[in-house]
């Protein structure tokens, strides 16, 4: 799986992410995409979803690395399905280096001109059903 153009996709994103160059991480997004901010918080569309990632950065204090582990995508026509393990790495409060593991999962739609555009991004995958 590891030369799966999504992965390739994916990592130019955790990339944008980590340099907090937001606006370019928007051209990963479909216009109508929804972004699961934390449990129970959404937000959709590039305007709001641009929002939350500079609040997301603020929240860890301008140090939020991203990075993925294993990936799975399970392809149907112009949609994929990504379950991946994502790996935030923060430092906490006493300066100490935290890494945290999620198993995400992403839904992605291929346009007509062949590209792919995350329409699901949710980093908390099936843990929403414990809340």
């Amino acid at each position: 799986m590891s030369d799966h153009e999504l992965k390739q996709l994916i990592q130019a994103a955790d990339r944008a992410i980590t340099a907090e160059d937001f606006e370019s991480l928007m051209d990963f997004y479909a216009d109508d995409a929804t972004l699961v901010v934390k449990p129970g918080l959404n937000a959709t569309g590039k305007t709001q979803i641009r929002k939350a990632f500079m609040a997301i950065a603020a929240h860890f204090k301008n140090q939020l690395k991203v990075r993925q582990g294993e990936m799975k995508v399970i392809e149907g026509g112009d949609t994929a399905l990504v379950i991946m393990e994502t790996v935030l790495d923060t430092v906490d409060a006493d300066g100490v280096d935290v890494s945290t593991v999620r198993r995400a999962t992403y839904v992605f739609r291929k346009t007509e001109a062949g590209k792919w555009l995350c329409v699901i991004d949710n980093s908390y995958g099936t843990t929403l059903l414990d809340g």
